[in-house]
């Protein structure tokens, strides 16, 4: 059987070691025999695991006979490996053991080198200060998870998720991943990318800059058909002037900021009204509804309709009345039974039959 072995350093993220725990131990074969053998290993007795204490079974040497690590993130993805961890994790590594990452777990995945030369993700947040420590691996913050096929890493917190299940599927095929992606109530594949979810602010200029009027300007007329010329004229300044100006106090040019406010329009309009995306690409500026979907996906990750579906309160009303009705509702599946909540502050046993999950989602810190 398929051994997947979870590393818990001290201060782990709850959500990170109960997602690999749960999703990969409620995975079953077509016979209904279980998928993978999970297990959880420390360096350590007791780990803090923010609102409680954990007690692994088993140390690293568990890691020896994993077919797969997962590393989840810790509440510092800054601090040093405690001694062994990097020892460990590399041997496993040159055996041809899997290993993946989850949110900035990633940190953790780096500082053994084997990321070294390869493309990597994280959570979005913490996306800049990997690649500024990590400078050798590539970091791209808007997937929700990398394959590199010995070595994975996913985005932030539910991303972890979509990677599990890509790992299922590749290991036993799509119809035992549906299965647990349904007892996860989660679909197989989501659409788009970690980009979606990242907070596009507009660029800004200090306090006190001479182009905050103009800008204050900008972002309530973005919706008009405005060149630079136009633009420069507002300002009383040259498009030259203009443009140095503009990277002087912005550090991008005046077109790319509007484009960014007309974006941040479009998304606000899709969250909050029911109005159809033509009349949305007008409204927020752009020349065309083409236009619109393209620089939409350029910026964001995904198109305006998935955005949507994901971002939309349900119920949410606009100009064009009632929101739409929902689509018929999923085939139901298996349920599995989540047992008691441990309480807080206690410690926590996790071996073999003893589910993480439920516990876990107690409390769960920041990503970083």
């Amino acid at each position: 059987m398929h051994t997947v072995t979870v590393l818990a350093l001290d201060q782990v993220i709850p959500f990170d070691l109960s997602v690999p725990v749960e999703t990969f131990g409620r995975a079953r074969l077509p016979d209904g025999r279980c998928a993978y053998r999970v297990r959880v290993c420390s360096p350590l007795a007791e780990v803090g695991a923010g609102a409680f204490t954990l007690r692994a079974p088993y140390g690293l040497e568990a890691l020896a006979a994993a077919d797969t690590i997962i590393l989840p993130g810790v509440a510092d993805p800054t601090a040093p490996l405690p001694p062994g961890v990097a020892e460990a994790v590399c041997a496993a590594a040159a055996n041809g053991t899997r290993i993946a990452s989850i949110c900035v777990g990633a940190f953790v995945f780096a500082a053994t080198g084997l990321l070294d030369g390869r493309r990597a993700t994280t959570h979005w947040v913490a996306a800049a200060d990997l690649a500024e420590r990590y400078p050798r691996v590539t970091v791209d913050p808007n997937v929700l998870y990398v394959d590199n096929g010995q070595f994975l890493t996913s985005a932030g917190a539910a991303a972890a998720l979509d990677m599990c299940l890509h790992m299922i599927r590749k290991d036993h095929g799509s119809a035992v991943a549906a299965h647990t992606a349904r007892l996860s109530v989660m679909p197989l594949e989501r659409e788009g990318g970690q980009a979606q979810f990242i907070v596009h602010d507009l660029p800004p200029a200090p306090a006190g800059a001479t182009l905050e009027p103009l800008l204050r300007w900008l972002e309530e007329h973005c919706d008009r058909d405005l060149t630079l010329e136009q633009i420069a004229a507002r300002a009383r300044v040259s498009s030259r002037t203009l443009n140095r100006r503009f990277r002087e106090q912005t550090g991008t040019t005046p077109l790319r900021w509007l484009h960014r406010a007309r974006v941040r329009r479009a998304q606000h309009l899709l969250e909050t009204t029911v109005h159809p995306v033509e009349r949305i690409a007008a409204q927020a500026g752009f020349g065309s509804p083409t236009a619109f979907r393209e620089r939409f996906r350029r910026v964001v990750g995904t198109s305006p309709q998935a955005y949507r579906r994901s971002f939309r309160p349900a119920g949410a009303q606009g100009a064009d009345g009632p929101d739409t009705p929902p689509g018929p509702p999923l085939p139901a599946g298996p349920v599995t039974p989540f047992e008691p909540v441990t309480p807080l502050g206690a410690v926590m046993p996790v071996g073999p039959g003893v589910p993480v999950g439920s516990a876990a989602s107690a409390g769960v810190p920041a990503p970083v």
